[in-house]
């Protein structure tokens, strides 16, 4: 039970984090005049424009779910979840997290699942 509060509690410290840290340069870009669009976000859509979606193979190690990236470009983006909701969730944030954008970014940024097997993640 302790083990799961931690991370429980880890998670909830990570996302407050993000999400404090993108008020504030929100805010502060604001303040100086500057439309906010942060360097990590124009290059992970310039990413996606360039090299299309980024494809994943699953399999199941000692009873979680973990994700593997096949060609992601800067190397590979591996992550695991419970099930395959967590699991959905945890590669939107292992992909931004790759292009140092905080998790609070993933509803700007949208990411989904496509192709045919559904195992790729790309822009709307």
């Amino acid at each position: 039970m302790g083990v799961q509060y931690s991370i429980y509690t880890m998670a909830i410290i990570k996302v407050t984090k993000d999400y404090i840290a993108r008020i504030l340069q929100e805010t502060a870009d604001r303040l100086a005049g500057i439309p906010h669009v942060p360097k990590s976000l124009y290059e992970l859509v310039q990413y996606f424009r360039r090299e299309g979606p980024i494809n994943f193979t699953y399999h199941q190690e000692e009873g979680v779910l973990v994700a593997v990236s096949t060609n992601f470009r800067y190397g590979s983006i591996v992550t695991s979840g419970k099930n395959s909701s967590e699991l959905d969730t945890n590669i939107k944030d292992a992909i931004l997290a790759s292009f140092d954008l905080p998790s609070a970014y993933a509803k700007k940024v949208q990411l989904y699942k496509v192709g045919e097997q559904k195992t790729e993640y790309a822009l709307a």
